[in-house]
């Protein structure tokens, strides 16, 4: 039996190096970019075992679940962790950081989530990345759920790691991700003794094996199909523009939370702040008395494809979120969302305003 996805030529090197450059441009960086051939967690541990170690003295900001990873890993790996977390309502600030520094100057990396899809908070990398940079450190910084929801400008900001993934406002495929890499974090791999090596998480393997052989052959058998996902995925992006992909996340992103607050019955935004809001998803806190899950069950017994889930670990029971990234940072998206969780509200019991949902969305939008 023959079938387009299975009967595929090899992906060539050149092939390879070619996506790696597109999304280099979509960085703006001039960084070398991997590919690594797994979900963005894989290059979000490798380049914490690559870079820190017993000697590390790592701030780790935790605005929500990935930065509370970071910190495991961190600590695996031996390094002294000085977690900063703040409430998942609100965002980090660049002087909160620079307290940091004063109270540990020994500090010598920085590890920080963007936005965080899972509080639906985002934070101000570019005020942040000054901070770092005036303090020597290195930045390690997660825009997997940012990146083509907001600017993501690794160069610009004096990030020395920065990891991507396609699965959400880039509207790509799971099964590849990508990180940049600074020469100042490459040096940091090779002084680093623990650095993984001969392994699936090494980004050193990748550094001499590829990027220093000049990207002529690839270390083993790429995912090819993920591979030629992304490639067209960037390439939606490009025809479409990037500034516009991010202004259509930050019109649903307006849109969800004003349709929101219309909508009324006690349901919120969970972010108190706009400025503090992430453009992939809009978290939702959900009146008193009524269970998130609940909610985001019925709304999905009547529309399965609606892009809500209630949120996750303590937040499970009053948090619903609004994954407005990708191809559904569209009206007919947030409008459908709303709709759905007004009428699964109403069936509790809680008075909504459907209408005034609908325009406060049609509004919003422009």
């Amino acid at each position: 039996m023959t079938h387009p996805l299975l009967d595929l030529a090899p992906l060539s090197a050149a092939h390879f190096a070619s996506i790696e450059d597109r999304v280099a441009r979509l960085l703006s960086t001039e960084q070398d970019v991997v590919i690594m051939q797994g979900e963005a967690l894989l290059p979000l541990e490798g380049a914490i075992r690559a870079t820190a170690g017993p000697g590390t003295t790592a701030l780790n900001v935790i605005t929500g679940p990935y930065g509370q990873t970071f910190g495991d890993w961190l600590r695996d790996c031996g390094a002294t962790v000085i977690d900063l977390a703040v409430p998942f309502h609100t965002a980090v600030t660049a002087a909160q950081i620079r307290a940091a520094f004063a109270e540990h100057p020994a500090i010598d990396f920085v590890s920080l989530v963007h936005a965080e899809a899972a509080t639906g908070n985002t934070n101000p990398v570019a005020e942040i990345g000054e901070v770092v940079r005036e303090h020597g450190a290195l930045f390690y910084l997660d825009a997997v759920a940012s990146i083509g929801a907001e600017p993501v400008l690794p160069d610009a900001w004096g990030v020395d790691l920065c990891v991507i993934g396609a699965q959400k406002a880039m509207g790509g495929p799971a099964g590849v991700s990508a990180v940049s890499v600074s020469e100042r974090a490459w040096a940091r791999m090779a002084a680093n003794p623990a650095a993984p090596r001969r392994s699936y998480l090494s980004l050193l393997d990748w550094k001499e094996r590829w990027v220093d052989g000049g990207r002529k052959a690839l270390l083993h058998a790429p995912a090819q199909l993920e591979m030629l996902a992304l490639e067209a995925c960037v390439e939606r992006i490009e025809g479409e523009g990037l500034d516009a992909v991010m202004a259509r996340h930050a019109s649903a992103a307006a849109a969800t939370r004003a349709g929101a607050v219309a909508l009324g019955g006690g349901l919120e935004p969970y972010v108190h702040a706009a400025p503090d809001a992430a453009p992939v998803a809009t978290t939702l806190r959900v009146p008193v008395g009524v269970d998130a899950g609940s909610v985001v069950a019925k709304a999905l017994a009547a529309d399965p494809v609606l892009p809500v889930v209630a949120g996750g670990g303590a937040l499970a029971g009053e948090m619903v979120r609004v994954n407005h990234y990708g191809p559904d940072a569209t009206p007919d998206a947030v409008h459908s969302s709303l709709a759905g969780l007004g009428a699964a509200l109403a069936e509790f019991g809680v008075p909504v305003d459907l209408e005034a949902a609908r325009r406060a969305v049609t509004r919003t939008w422009g």
